[in-house]
């Protein structure tokens, strides 16, 4: 009876783990689309696919954001304060989601 709520109970974390990444990958979409397809004229020298770094390293950057915040909610659980693993998540994501910017636009638009 036990190893079948342990694998219950492991599907239940792994569920809980995907939706942030899901959600922190899409969010990070959204915001490198609207400088990405915003450009109307780009520069020749950047060459004729600029779009795909930036539409792959900031999603990147946004999926690993909300798995830290996954991992802090997982400790959150286990008796770590939650309005202080909630603030240091979204300080990470915001500072993960710059970071994915600038590497995704660097050379292109971040110059």
């Amino acid at each position: 009876m036990t190893e079948q709520n342990k694998s219950q109970n492991q599907s239940i974390y792994r569920a809980s783990f995907v939706k942030p990444v899901v959600v922190g990958a899409g969010i990070a979409l959204l915001v490198i689309s609207f400088f990405v397809f915003g450009v109307d004229n780009p520069h020749p020298e950047w060459g004729k696919f600029w779009q795909v770094r930036p539409l792959i390293i900031t999603p990147l950057a946004g999926a690993i954001g909300g798995a830290f915040y996954s991992f802090l909610d997982y400790q959150s659980s286990r008796g770590f304060n939650r309005t202080v693993a909630i603030l240091l998540s979204i300080v990470v994501y915001l500072i993960g989601l710059w970071l994915g910017i600038v590497l995704g636009l660097a050379g292109t638009m971040w110059d």
